[in-house]
């Protein structure tokens, strides 16, 4: 698979994966649970490291927060998910990492937001505490700078020498500006504090693509930190998916970027590891990376008055997302299998012949019958109701897998 061309930063060892230094583009989520909740927030974690997530982050915000991530650690153990587990600070950092060793040791990397660490000569002790203590536990930080909290005395003062010196700077550009000074300033302040570059993730989120684009673009030319890609509050289905996709997708393609985290309001009830399945999704359509096996799929029209091929697509599409965890165990390269699932008969055979294994649906009039092609042959015809051709289906996928893939020794 093709591999852009990144943007050069320090590699920054994040427990047992690397971020930047030209390692794959890391791909991470936020847990939705009460941390206190030990088993749900492990849970949760389980769930989306299986999803693809490849590094977690949960809120520490409390004492009993604090307390339970030594339990969340061991049990993500005890499941055998072994991901690197990052905490999540923010006004009471300091206190929390000093006071509660056992949260400091069982994390892996610390998330500092320089916005509301503190104010005045408080913020640099209080940011500078959590530093030495990353230090001295040989740990990594995201120095973490959002648009909601930023520096007010930052902007105000930048706001002011626009004012004073008739720049003719528009709001935006003064905060994005500032954005940028915090996060640079704030690494020069953690490696005073003892840390290494490369123990140090940069991050500068706000909510609007286009800012974005140009904060990060800026930041790149400044700076060999890792960068940590996210739209933050993008927002809810569908328009958070395209926001992040459109904003990330321009960085990612510039080769801008070591590890990105799409941040969706989740629906009440909803899937959390939907973030990570769209985190997955961008960087597989973009070349950098192979999760899961695609599904090609046409959109339907006028020929396919019938639900079935979007029913088998669901359904298909479903099953290789709940077979992943099982396939990589089991089989290299999987995640590279192309399936195609067709409606009628104008590119049904051609894209079915272009994937790996493909079925071509009969459209509206055309034969009751369901050619499927295997590397670009045709080998059978299905032919039955709905749940006869979704079961045959799946079961030439299933065969498809054992005799294409190459058995891992030992499951690992």
């Amino acid at each position: 698979m093709p591999t852009a061309k990144l943007h050069h930063t320090i590699g920054v060892p994040v427990g047992d994966v690397q971020i930047g230094g030209g390692a794959p583009i890391v791909v991470q989520s936020m847990t939705l649970t009460d941390t206190a909740n030990a088993e749900a927030t492990a849970a949760q974690c389980i769930e989306l490291a299986e999803a693809g997530s490849e590094l977690v982050r949960v809120t520490v915000n409390t004492p009993a927060a604090a307390v339970a991530v030594p339990e969340i650690r061991r049990r993500m153990h005890d499941s055998g998910c072994r991901i690197p587990l990052i905490g999540d600070f923010h006004y009471n950092g300091h206190l929390l990492l000093s006071q509660y060793p056992g949260c400091a040791q069982a994390l892996d990397k610390y998330r500092i937001n320089p916005g509301n660490v503190g104010t005045g000569a408080r913020r640099d002790e209080q940011f500078t505490t959590i530093c030495k203590i990353a230090r001295d536990g040989g740990k990594p930080v995201r120095i973490g700078v959002n648009g909601g909290s930023l520096n007010q005395d930052l902007v105000m003062a930048k706001m002011q020498e626009n004012t004073d010196r008739h720049l003719g700077r528009t709001s935006e550009e003064i905060v994005n500006e500032c954005m940028i000074i915090s996060a640079l300033e704030s690494t020069a302040l953690a490696i005073e504090a003892g840390l290494r570059p490369n123990q140090i993730v940069i991050s500068c989120k706000v909510s609007s693509p286009g800012d974005l684009i140009a904060i990060y673009r800026n930041l790149a030319s400044q700076t060999t930190q890792p960068l940590h890609l996210g739209l933050t509050e993008a927002g809810m289905g569908l328009k958070g998916q395209i926001w992040s996709a459109a904003a990330m997708g321009v960085l990612l393609e510039a080769g801008i970027g070591d590890t990105i985290r799409v941040s969706l309001t989740p629906r009440p009830g909803g899937d959390r590891r939907d973030e990570v399945y769209a985190a997955c999704e961008l960087l597989q359509s973009l070349g950098l990376r192979s999760f899961a096996p695609s599904i090609t799929a046409c959109p339907g029209c006028g020929r396919t008055t019938s639900t079935t091929f979007q029913e088998l697509t669901e359904r298909i599409q479903q099953y290789v997302r709940d077979m992943m965890p099982v396939w990589k165990k089991r089989h290299d390269g999987v995640e590279e299998m192309r399936v195609a699932v067709m409606g009628c008969v104008v590119n049904g055979p051609g894209e079915s012949r272009a994937a790996n294994i493909g079925i071509s649906l009969p459209g509206t009039g055309e034969e009751p019958s369901c050619p499927v092609y295997i590397d670009g042959r045709h080998t059978t015809t299905l032919r039955g109701s709905y749940d006869e051709l979704a079961e045959a289906f799946r079961e030439l996928v299933d065969d498809y897998v054992v005799a294409r893939y190459t058995e891992k020794r030992n499951g690992v």
